[in-house]
């Protein structure tokens, strides 16, 4: 009978990824025969890029340039991305496949480590990408990450740490919080109404133990009609009640948006026109711009963002011994991204770092691919979330004021 071995839970340590064990093995193999031929140490340039993205967007976010970072840390070679949070479209606007980094040295330093490079970029990206989309359409609604129980809780922090740079306001998972800076955010669950055995009661007692700088927000979905509930929640808690969350199942929800419409038109007729509506459970982009519409306040957002289809980033050759050269579907040599500072024109252009002027617009398009380890040496530091937090949302500010589509 086989065993796992020496494992509690099905995860990579760090020392085991810093090692290239988590890589395919035909990697391996082929470190073996470049060593025996004596081409180990071959010069090249590899090619980080995206052909297509999913769900039919238009524009991705780059998501897990730290970790990848401090992968190749200490390495003899040099490594260059995107910007953590950087916006881009797999081509740019004349057609050409958009270079979102290079790895620069030695074949044999980093050869083995394509593996893990490519799913430290593709799954952070994929979830950053979808919650930036989402971002964008709840524009101005409070949007907390709820998706911590629908993956491996051993890259929760992950999955949080990516909703939380593409514009999220918050997090739940109290580790993804710690990591973050953040205080956790949440509500209460269904358990604790149904063991205390009236909703009334336990809205009481979470407003009388939970510290007071939590946001009193109410469950009302568990035993009687939402907008029932949320009368009584309001008038339980009067000014102490912040808002209220429906997070019905899909068996008894019947139409979302009349229930939001309904609970929205009861609160104000009471006059409680401040109480906000939360809506958790089932929240994707194929339903919540309807549920802002009906008059929703703010968003859990769980399974559809954690699940996120990664962005299938691929690593090519594209010099050898300083020759251009690529298979067949690739571009040779060494490329930039550029994009225009007004009109957010991309162009791809022969490699270089210096500003150039927009064919579009006259504007100025600045060098988006920047050097951030130099012989493995970090020149950058992208490890601050609120940092990049703010800079991918103020490029969705300029999306929104340019008037570019979700998809």
């Amino acid at each position: 009978m086989k065993i796992l071995r020496d494992r509690e839970f099905l995860i990579s340590r760090e020392d085991e990824i810093k090692r290239g064990e988590t890589t395919d093995i035909y990697f391996l193999r082929t470190e073996k025969i470049l060593k025996e031929t004596g081409k180990i140490d071959t010069n090249v340039k590899m090619e980080i890029s995206s052909g297509s993205l999913p769900h039919g967007f238009q524009w991705a976010v780059l998501a897990g340039a730290p970790e990848v970072i401090n992968l190749f840390k200490g390495m003899d070679m040099d490594l260059y991305l995107l910007r953590e949070g950087t916006i881009f479209k797999p081509k740019d606007d004349e057609g050409y496949r958009s270079p979102i980094g290079y790895l620069v040295g030695r074949y044999g330093v980093f050869g083995k480590y394509e593996t893990p490079l490519l799913g430290l970029l593709c799954q952070a990206s994929g979830i950053a990408t979808y919650s930036a989309h989402v971002r964008l359409v709840a524009w101005g609604k409070v949007l907390l990450s709820f998706g911590a129980r629908r993956m491996h809780p051993a890259i929760t922090p992950l999955i949080d740490y990516a909703a939380y740079i593409a514009g999220f306001d918050g997090v739940s998972a109290v580790l993804s919080a710690d990591i973050l800076g953040l205080e956790p955010q949440g509500t209460m669950p269904h358990a604790l109404i149904l063991i205390l055995g009236d909703q009334v009661e336990a809205w009481k007692a979470f407003d009388k133990y939970v510290e007071k700088n939590v946001r009193r927000i109410a469950l009302i979905d568990t035993l009687y009609d939402e907008k029932v509930e949320a009368i009584m929640a309001a008038e339980a808690l009067k000014d102490h009640l912040f808002g209220v969350r429906i997070d019905t199942p899909k068996s008894r929800r019947g139409d979302i948006k009349e229930i939001i419409r309904e609970i929205r038109w009861e609160l104000d007729i009471r006059g409680y026109k401040n109480v906000k509506i939360i809506v958790s459970g089932g929240v994707s982009l194929d339903n919540i711009a309807d549920m802002i519409e009906a008059g929703a306040d703010g968003f859990g957002v769980g399974t559809s963002v954690s699940n996120a289809p990664t962005i299938d980033y691929a690593l090519d050759i594209v010099e050898i011994e300083g020759r251009p050269i690529a298979k067949r579907g690739k571009l040779s040599g060494m490329k930039q991204l550029y994009r225009c500072r007004e009109c957010y024109r991309y162009q791809v252009t022969p490699y270089s770092d210096k500003e150039r002027s927009c064919p579009s617009c006259g504007g100025t398009m600045e060098p988006l691919i920047i050097k951030v380890l130099d012989k493995g040496e970090p020149t950058v530091d992208f490890r601050d979330p609120d940092q990049t937090r703010s800079y991918v949302l103020s490029q969705l500010e300029k999306i929104r004021e340019l008037g570019w589509k979700d998809v």
